[in-house]
């Protein structure tokens, strides 16, 4: 029995990472793009010590007489403990349930994160407008560029909704932004005004210009815009990311 089920974990376990790795892009919201490689050697690796272990001849237990010529006492120990079956459950969740992706209930329970400090003087921004740019180029922009560049540009801005607690005047357009894996998430937000928000996790573009308490390129600056516009748009497919708004 025991073998039975050491098989089962590994069988399954394979199947479940070269399903969500090769047939979906469910594993996006655990690891990055670039590491589904890793994710697929991993899977073969369980798919052949599956085999492997399923193959060896199983070894053999007595648990009969006792070398005396006694009859042997005590438990039966080749039974599976029933707390083992456990284990199944996060295995058949890859093939047929994936948790939900990170979202507004883990942004509004943390603060966002820092941005990096900008060494280098800024480059002159584009004449587009309104101007595409990333929440966090937007940060650095209101809090660090001392030429105030940003002033009066209308700029459109690409992520999810996440409700303002104890916020009664906005709510937060947020990106979660993932290094190796979902256990090391962090997330960047725009505090945005003047528009009621829509339902929570919605992604969507926002335009409009800064508006903020604080003085403009200085860190007292808050991270903050008052909206234009609200328009929904597609989730991405790989949301883990400060990307550029979509265009459709």
């Amino acid at each position: 029995m025991r073998r039975f089920v050491q098989v089962g974990l590994l069988v399954l376990g394979g199947l479940g990472l070269l399903h969500t790795s090769l047939f979906t892009d469910e594993y996006l919201r655990y690891v990055k793009e670039g590491m589904q490689p890793l994710l697929v050697a991993s899977g073969v690796l369980l798919l052949v010590l599956g085999v492997a272990e399923a193959w060896a001849a199983p070894p053999r237990e007595e648990h009969g007489e006792s070398g005396d010529g006694h009859q042997g006492h005590g438990h039966d120990h080749s039974r599976v403990p029933r707390v083992a079956w456990l284990l199944f459950l996060p295995v058949l969740s890859l093939l047929f349930y994936a948790p939900p992706a990170l979202g507004s209930y883990t942004a509004s329970r943390e603060p966002a994160k820092a941005v990096a400090v900008q060494d280098d003087a800024f480059d002159p921004l584009p004449a587009t407008s309104p101007l595409p740019i990333t929440l966090t180029d937007f940060t650095q922009r209101v809090q660090q560029d001392r030429s105030r560049a940003i002033r009066g540009r209308a700029v459109v801005m690409t992520g999810f909704v996440t409700p303002a607690q104890g916020k009664q005047d906005g709510w937060y357009l947020t990106r979660i932004i993932v290094n190796c894996c979902a256990a090391d998430a962090s997330s960047v937000k725009v505090l945005v005004r003047g528009i009621a928000a829509p339902k929570a996790d919605t992604w969507v573009n926002v335009t409009g210009t800064w508006q903020g308490s604080g003085t403009l390129g200085t860190s007292s600056a808050a991270v903050a815009l008052d909206a234009r516009g609200v328009r929904k748009v597609r989730k991405p497919s790989n949301a883990y990311m400060d990307a550029l708004p979509l265009t459709s």
